[in-house]
């Protein structure tokens, strides 16, 4: 069910906020918005949308608004929202159900180097099931085209033995494979 929102501009979606739900596995009902998530988050300063405001905005089936914000891209999923949540609301599942959402919809975010890395990150898990620094690292030079950004660091880390040149494969490899394809992400 969709209906206009006070300000007549905005149509808000009563079956985002149950699909959020379901695909979370967040008791968004839970929030009453005490700002804890916004209080103690770490990159607030630099969201367009707190936290709390992301939850009533999924709450109210604000969809569009919800799915176009930098706030979902710029949540570093360092969990202080979630662990001083009084009500249990995991907030980070939300915002990685967001970008997923954001993903599979197509829609057109401010942030394409953190999408660029989301989707090389997850390629990557993917394919090896663990992260490899220096194929993370190159993916996304190509990507970017940024080449010789953050080179003398990279160089430094090497040097000191913090990048591994070859990448190994985890035993199980075929199970992080079926997780995906269950998940059925796009990148």
């Amino acid at each position: 069910m969709e209906y206009i929102s006070e300000k007549g501009s905005e149509i808000c979606d009563q079956a985002f906020a149950q699909k959020v739900k379901e695909l979370s596995d967040a008791h968004l009902d839970r929030c009453y918005q005490c700002y804890t998530c916004t209080a103690g988050c770490p990159v607030a300063y630099a969201m367009d949308y707190y936290p709390h405001q992301i939850m009533r905005m999924v709450q109210l089936g604000v969809k569009e608004r919800v799915l176009s914000c930098s706030t979902i891209w710029l949540c570093a999923a360092c969990e202080t929202c979630a662990t001083r949540c009084p009500n249990e609301v995991d907030l980070v599942r939300v915002m990685d159900t967001l970008r997923e959402m954001a993903l599979q919809k197509g829609v057109e975010v401010k942030e394409k180097n953190i999408v660029s890395m989301h989707k090389t990150f997850l390629s990557l898990i993917k394919s090896l099931g663990r992260q490899h620094e220096i194929s993370l690292l190159v993916l996304l030079k190509m990507k970017t085209r940024e080449f010789f950004k953050d080179m003398i660091l990279g160089m430094r880390m090497f040097f000191k033995g913090k990048l591994k040149i070859m990448p190994h494969k985890i035993r199980g490899i075929d199970q992080i494979k079926e997780i995906f394809e269950r998940s059925q992400l796009k990148f």
